[in-house]
């Protein structure tokens, strides 16, 4: 199929005014005055915008569903601060009316996981937000492992099991290290009992799987660079609502930002400093960063209205739309197949009549693998 005419941001160059083609699920070429083959399909998109899928890079999407309380929330199992073998895909409902709102929203794949009750809640996966079957939509599974730092842990387990930063910290540490002791054990070929929790840690500690770090306040943030750093394991820093305190140390680390939500009231003490014009001192600083919606903390749909109130608070344009699309792809290592209109990659794109931050924007059409999905 050809595609012309059309406003193209492929977030591989800037924009223009070309055509792309689409073949076997993926984009085959991408330019100007392409020719189309014999007996080819061809759209005009005369006057009409298209970006890359949108990519959400930490949510919940799937496990909290809609107009409904405990049945549907499977965010958190809040009975033991450390379950690492928890998998998000058990947790997630594609039949929820979420997803097919984040899909006509433009966002085509996201990363969902665990929340932040527990000082490690189980791993991520990332999925495409077209489908019925969660298997069949997953792209990559596991993509990161959960981990919480601050109020959340605390409050979740306060007189039971944590009251303190330093116990967050203490349980992180003595995880990190039983598992590198069985890790050790079993490739000498000794006898040691399966472990199903420290099963899932191994590759955490081989640096196969980042840590995904909830961290709101700058001492959280720099606690889990610090561990990182002991550790030797990778991690990215999510929600960083204190980033603009720490940007030099946060650089000098060199791991990712995953930044928001910030489209909410502050409805806790760690998030006081909670503002739309981090993106911007981030991007300023030379951090690589994403937005998120966290949804449903905000609704997945309103991924491009964040990012448009990033751009309204000072982050350039370009940068914002990068923010949700092949930002958010690199920080999650996806960025071989999604995040950016480019030969090779999925063919996840939104056809929309205006820029993608323009809340008057209609969205007219999104593509998934190729097929039009909404």
């Amino acid at each position: 199929m050809l595609f012309k005419n059309a406003t193209i941001y492929t977030m591989e160059q800037e924009p223009f005014v070309g055509d792309f083609k689409i073949d076997k699920g993926v984009f085959t070429q991408v330019g100007k005055n392409l020719t189309p083959d014999e007996g080819e399909d061809i759209q005009d998109l005369n006057g009409l915008y298209v970006f890359p899928g949108l990519v959400e890079s930490h949510c919940h999407l799937g496990m909290e569903e809609t107009a409904i309380r405990f049945e549907g929330d499977d965010v958190n199992e809040i009975t033991d601060p450390i379950t690492p073998n928890m998998r998000g895909i058990d947790g997630c409902n594609p039949m929820d009316e979420t997803v097919e709102l984040a899909l006509k929203g433009g966002v085509t794949t996201v990363a969902a996981g665990p929340g932040s009750a527990n000082v490690l809640g189980g791993t991520f996966f990332a999925y495409k937000t077209k489908g019925n079957c969660i298997d069949e939509m997953t792209i990559e599974n596991p993509i990161a492992m959960k981990a919480a730092f601050g109020e959340n842990p605390k409050r979740c387990y306060q007189g039971k099991k944590i009251d303190t930063r330093m116990q967050i910290s203490a349980l992180l540490r003595e995880t990190l290290e039983k598992t590198k002791e069985y890790m050790e054990k079993k490739e000498a070929g000794k006898d040691v009992a399966y472990d199903q929790k420290l099963e899932a840690m191994i590759p955490v500690v081989k640096r196969e799987l980042p840590l995904k770090c909830h961290a709101h306040r700058a001492d959280d943030i720099l606690t889990a660079i610090r561990i990182a750093k002991e550790e030797n394991i990778k991690i990215t820093l999510d929600h960083v609502t204190d980033a603009r305190c720490i940007l030099p140390q946060i650089k000098e680390s060199g791991f990712p930002c995953i930044c928001g939500p910030a489209l909410t009231h502050k409805s806790k003490f760690e998030l006081a400093n909670m503002s739309f014009e981090t993106p911007n001192e981030l991007y300023k600083a030379g951090i690589l960063f994403s937005i998120i919606t966290d949804s449903p903390v905000i609704p997945q749909q309103y991924l491009s209205l964040s990012a448009a109130l990033a751009a309204k608070a000072g982050l350039p344009e370009y940068e914002a739309i990068k923010a949700i699309t092949i930002n958010p792809a690199k920080i999650l290592g996806l960025d071989n197949r999604v995040g950016s209109i480019k030969v090779g990659k999925d063919a996840d794109f939104v056809v929309c009549t205006k820029n993608i931050l323009d809340t008057q924007n209609e969205i007219k059409s999104v593509y998934v693998d190729g097929k039009k999905a909404a």
